[in-house]
């Protein structure tokens, strides 16, 4: 999950810079006032949105499967503890029921 943010980050980082040299050099237009570094953040996040979610796709998919392998193995262990717990509490009303 962190080398995808990481790619991200970096896609994120290229287009900003691609953006800022086209602002300065007159191909892209400025923004209003004070505005121009603004401009340039929102173009950078306009272009690197679909450039990472075409570029990563493998990556997030990898991902993906991380995240789901380990919310099994949570779910897993969630279970085996409840089932822990109910044969406890069986073995104890067992108990109290000889008694």
């Amino acid at each position: 999950m962190l080398r995808y943010t990481l790619m991200r980050l970096g896609i994120f980082a290229g287009c900003l810079v691609v953006v800022w040299g086209l602002v300065y050099s007159g191909l892209f237009p400025r923004g209003l006032g004070n505005s121009n570094g603004m401009w340039i953040v929102l173009l950078s996040l306009l272009l690197s949105a679909p450039l990472s979610f075409v570029l990563l796709r493998g990556e997030r998919e990898r991902a993906s499967v991380r995240v789901v392998e380990r919310v099994d193995r949570m779910k897993a262990n969630l279970d085996a503890n409840r089932n822990q717990e109910d044969q406890a509490d069986d073995a104890a009303r067992a108990q109290g029921q000889g008694a």
